[in-house]
């Protein structure tokens, strides 16, 4: 047996060194895993009969084989070489198929899978890619800002730990960056981690912005190879600040340029449309040819209408980029003429002016006694009437807060003027005497009997309006007398007097009483007259009575005497 088993295994032992050499058998067969998987690699060989073992082997570099697993047929038994790299990491099943657990970038080689006859061997080759796909693409080192005109580096776009490398791709906009010259320049590069055998693929953007550029996002992409094909992955989106030159300045008053008033602050604004916005401008002032430097404001306080004018500001470092304003610092004077109180005379004459000096068209309103007056008062002749407070009051509707009033409280002085008047009562039985007094301040009524001297103290009065008012008493005389009407203020004593007659009384209360007795009398004659018609009358119906009756009687005897007729004929 032993003399019969070495020239087998010297046979198998040339077989396989040929085999190792020549290499016959199938064409290559790729097989795709990804990193970290299990590559899973079928035997593509037909099992004979005749088998006694399969084998798997590797290749290196330089075209010699490394054994790694071995499986005989007989003996169902499996024996792996000790191999560093793939220890603890081989699995051959059955059918001879080979498994390698967490792929590696090593694990790219042309393995072999050989199945031994006594007389053959059969070679099955396979290639093994592996494939990392890369980490997601990061766009870092940004540029805090971008400048129109300038060409900047914006980033780099880093993705790590790819197998095998991809390509980096710029975007803006979601539009491919294409290299253009002094434009945009793209630099790509690449580094493997010499443990790991694994690709950081790096791609710096340098880029001329320009005002078309702001908000807009720019990205970037890496292109690699997979186990199933071809795949993209995209990163976020960075928005970059652009900055760009001032082209325009404008100016802005506060609070708004139509609504300043005298005594009002003002505020001047200038500003820049450039990115980051000017911080300093020069302010020129109405009249001024040197501008002041100050920061984006510049404020005047207690302005006076000397102020309205232009104003204008400009950039420090480009002084023909400049823009102005027009300001109209509002102002309203109201001058009354007489003001305050005045006091005059009634019938006097009081000329009155109320003169506005404005801004713009100012309105103007007169009030009395806080009632609106429908034109400016005029006083050719002054009435009681006429006396109270006088409010001229203007105002510039535009700007809010401007208002100006100024009163008069006209006071109209009269001595006392006295009118007396008398009316008899419809019974005829008292008088009224009433005394109408006119005049300012109001005058004291007295009422005093002539003669005697005595003072009337029942007395009605109206209510002092306009500088007039009465008092009013009400007598039956037994005798003549005289009133007098004593009016006093201090201007003047002013009496007036009446006579009131008592006879007037008696005889109307004479033609009262004649004319009630003639009443009775006509009353008592017409009763008697009513009564003689009565007895008459009665006088006339008797006689016609008896009259009657005997015309009745002979009617009867006639017919009596008729009837004894027709008896005697009978």
């Amino acid at each position: 047996m032993a003399s019969k088993g070495t020239p087998s295994c010297l046979l198998v032992f040339c077989l396989l060194i040929t085999a190792a050499v020549l290499r016959p058998g199938l064409g290559l067969y790729t097989v795709n895993s990804a990193y970290g998987d299990t590559v899973i690699m079928p035997c593509r060989l037909n099992v004979p009969q005749n088998l006694m073992f399969g084998k798997w082997k590797y290749e290196k570099p330089d075209g010699s084989p490394v054994f790694i697993a071995f499986r005989s047929s007989t003996k169902k038994s499996v024996h792996y070489d000790d191999v560093p790299e793939y220890k603890d990491r081989l699995s051959l099943s059955e059918n001879y198929t080979l498994s390698i657990s967490n792929a590696r970038i090593s694990d790219e080689k042309r393995f072999v899978c050989m199945l031994v006859t006594e007389d053959n061997v059969f070679e099955a080759p396979t290639i093994v890619k592996v494939f990392k796909e890369p980490s997601k693409p990061e766009i870092v080192s940004k540029a805090p800002f971008l400048e129109t005109q300038q060409l900047k580096k914006l980033g780099d776009c880093i993705s790590k730990d790819s197998y095998p490398d991809g390509n980096i791709t710029w975007y803006r906009g979601g539009k491919v960056l294409q290299p253009l010259e002094a434009v945009v320049v793209i630099i790509f590069t690449k580094q493997m981690d010499p443990v790991t055998q694994l690709y950081t693929m790096t791609s710096s953007l340098e880029y001329k912005t320009t005002k078309a550029d702001i908000q807009m996002p720019f990205t970037c992409s890496v292109t690699y190879y997979g186990p199933s094909g071809q795949k993209t992955v995209h990163s976020e989106q960075v928005v970059f600040d652009i900055y760009y030159p001032t082209e325009q300045v404008t100016i802005q008053v506060l609070p708004p340029k139509n609504a300043i008033k005298e005594g009002d602050n003002m505020t001047l604004k200038c500003l820049g449309n450039g990115n980051p916005p000017p911080e300093e401008f020069l302010f020129y002032l109405p009249g001024q040819l040197e501008g002041i430097r100050s920061s984006n404001t510049y404020t005047l306080t207690d302005v006076r209408r000397n102020a309205t004018g232009d104003y204008k500001c400009s950039l420090i470092d480009k002084k023909s980029m400049i823009a102005s304003t027009s300001i109209t610092v509002h102002y309203l004077d109201l001058s009354l003429n007489p003001s305050g109180e005045v006091t005059k005379q009634i019938g006097d004459a009081l000329p009155v002016s109320c003169t506005i000096s404005a801004s713009r068209n100012a309105t103007v309103v007169w009030m009395k006694d806080n009632t609106r007056l429908k034109a400016s008062p005029s006083f050719p002749s002054l009435h009681y009437q006429d006396a109270g407070n006088y409010v001229c009051e203007t105002s510039l509707q535009e700007v809010e807060g401007l208002k100006k009033r100024e009163s008069l409280t006209l006071i109209v002085e009269g001595k006392p003027q006295i009118k007396m008047t008398k009316k008899t009562d419809p019974s005829g039985l008292s008088k009224t005497i009433i005394c109408h007094v006119e005049g300012f301040p109001k005058p004291a009524i007295q009422w005093t009997i002539t003669g005697s001297g005595s003072v009337i103290n029942q007395t009605e009065e109206s209510p002092y309006i306009n500088g007039r008012y009465y008092s009013k008493i009400i007598i039956s005389p037994e005798e003549n007398v005289t009133l007098t009407c004593t009016a006093e203020n201090q201007l003047e004593r002013t009496v007036n007097s009446l006579n009131v007659s008592a006879n007037e009384n008696r005889e109307k209360v004479n033609d009262q009483a004649k004319l009630i007795v003639g009443i009775v009398v006509g009353l008592l004659l017409a009763a008697l007259v009513a009564g003689v018609v009565y007895w008459l009358y009665m006088k006339k119906s008797k006689t016609a009575s008896k009259h009657v009756n005997k015309d009745l009687g002979n009617l009867e005897e006639n017919k009596k005497l008729e009837e004894n007729n027709h008896k005697t004929e009978a």
